[in-house]
């Protein structure tokens, strides 16, 4: 007979397993080398089970936690992972998303001899520059090899000894060694916190109990998210949007979606998207079913945890060789940051055809990732700095959206002023909203942001953006948010910049970033109240 559970106890370890992600995240955050991991918070920390199956997750960055479980079933299969072991990884085709992102995953043994497996901890964290032919890593490439140092799952860490060889490569392969090793040593130091307040919950509770509502804190995610699904009206809703270009053609990409919904499942079709391309914003398969996680998880309005068992009653179709499951050796930088909230807003689109007094309109839709990059003579040394760039939220069908805000599928902090132009030879000159950028309807979208940075040495300028031509769409009658702008301001002027670029720019010259508003919702005649 099935073994029940007590609610009481089970809302108890769920917020335990939480607990113990957020405070790896705290760990890593704190111990954390670059700009990147202390002040923006680019990582994500979840705890899995002996199979490898999530069962919690802390509150950090969506992108990166829908897609971590191929990395561990990836960094886990065919090989023997023993106590005081480390896998370290970023292959996007062996579960990573881009090469910047490294995964460590770490594997939690109790004391009895033999020693039973318990968990897995791990966590993501993006590198501010992993090599490649641009600093930061992130360049409009046409294939992975331009992009960084690609790592299969490898072993940094056997029986608690680093493994020194893979750590010289690593740091070998890359501008900013130190910065590099800095947060790589932060990443071992959160996984190990991860693994000592896990020994503690199975030393408190016994193996048996915890184990026991580790499963059932997935079934009841499974549940949960079932009982949400069944909320939706049974149907097929279709929805399509384009990303503006691949930064090596002009030509619009598509992607397209059909969600069918049927009693307490969901099919998610991309059939029809545009095949891969030769630029960078193709995404890898974990990117995909990252983004329909988001999207799904997001419906569920009840308090669950975030855990395999929400992934149970959907079925993702993407087809191979699209922009949403590429395959090598496609450049895939942009996939991760550009594709995944293009996905979000056509599977958003979708099920405002169901939900329509539920669903938002279309976000900012673009990360507007800056990277710039280069030496820096006043410290003696290579610099890279990287940088998501907040937009707007779009209307709620009960009220405004945000602005200069992070949506969907990134959660990051921005780089405050003080400590960018501490770690960089950069200078901010301006930093403010982009009023009058939201769109326009009985609920306004949120406003973007303008961001003004000036050079103080000669370096690389990278930018992977979007929603110029293809605006974030209003719903219900509410107009379109209006699109980003970059610019670029030398002694002779301004000149326009596209959307992906990637320049040589001067001393004395300033990049400027204006990022898009989101999509009013309502008719535009509407007051609101």
């Amino acid at each position: 007979m099935k073994r029940g559970y007590d609610p009481i106890k089970l809302e108890v370890f769920k917020n335990l397993f939480a607990s113990v992600a957020e405070e790896m995240g705290v760990a890593l955050c704190r111990t954390g080398h670059s700009p990147n991991i202390k002040e923006r918070r680019d990582y994500s920390c979840a705890v899995f089970d002996g199979r490898g199956e999530m069962v919690a997750q802390a509150a950090h960055i969506p992108v990166h936690l829908g897609s971590m479980p191929l990395a561990v079933t990836s960094a886990i299969g065919g090989r023997r992972v023993g106590p005081g072991d480390t896998v370290v990884l970023n292959d996007p085709y062996r579960g990573g998303t881009h090469l910047p992102d490294m995964t460590l995953i770490s594997p939690v043994f109790g004391d009895e001899n033999p020693s039973p497996l318990f968990f897995f901890v791990a966590n993501r964290a993006h590198h501010a520059d992993v090599g490649g032919m641009a600093p930061g890593s992130m360049a409009v490439a046409t294939e992975i090899f331009q992009e960084g140092i690609r790592i299969p799952p490898v072993m940094l860490v056997r029986e608690g000894i680093l493994n020194r060889d893979i750590f010289d490569l690593l740091l070998a392969n890359v501008r900013t060694p130190v910065e590099r090793e800095g947060d790589l040593e932060a990443q071992l130091a959160a996984n190990e916190t991860g693994r000592r307040r896990l020994l503690e919950i199975v030393a408190r509770y016994g193996a048996e109990e915890t184990l026991h509502y580790m499963a059932e804190l997935k079934t009841y995610a499974e549940r949960m998210t079932r009982e949400a699904i069944r909320r939706i009206p049974d149907g097929c809703y279709s929805f399509e949007d384009y990303l503006d270009d691949d930064g090596i053609t002009t030509e619009p990409i598509r992607i397209t979606v059909a969600v069918t919904v049927s009693g307490d499942q969901a099919v998610t079709d991309f059939t029809g998207t545009s095949p891969q391309v030769a630029g960078s914003i193709n995404a890898v398969y974990a990117v995909t079913l990252s983004a329909v996680f988001y999207v799904f998880r997001c419906l569920v309005d009840f308090e669950i945890p975030s855990n395999a068992g929400c992934m149970i009653p959907l079925t993702v179709i993407a087809p191979e060789g699209t922009v949403v499951n590429a395959m090598p050796p496609a450049a895939v930088a942009g996939g991760n940051v550009e594709m995944s909230q293009r996905i979000v807003d056509v599977l958003l689109g979708a099920l405002a055809k169901a939900l329509p007094d539920r669903i938002p309109a279309a976000s900012a839709g673009t990360m507007s990732n800056l990277m710039i990059g280069g030496f820096d003579p006043e410290r003696g040394r290579n610099f890279a700095y990287y940088e998501t760039i907040a937009g707007g939220m779009g209307a709620r069908p009960t009220r405004d959206g945000m602005d200069a805000v992070q949506t969907h599928m990134t959660n990051t902090r921005n780089t405050p002023i003080e400590a960018l132009e501490h770690a960089y030879p950069l200078q901010v000159l301006r930093y403010e909203i982009r009023r009058g950028s939201g769109g326009q309807g009985k609920y306004r979208g949120g406003d973007g942001i303008r961001r003004d940075i000036r050079l103080l040495t000669d370096a690389a300028v990278g930018l992977l953006s979007d929603r110029r031509r293809f605006r974030p769409y209003g719903l219900q009658g509410g107009t379109s948010g209006q699109g980003g702008e970059s610019i670029l301001v030398t002694s002779s002027g301004e000149r326009s910049l596209d959307s992906k670029f990637q320049i040589h720019a001067h001393a004395g010259e300033i990049i400027s970033v204006r990022t898009p508003g989101g999509g009013g919702h309502g008719g535009a005649t509407e007051a609101s109240p």
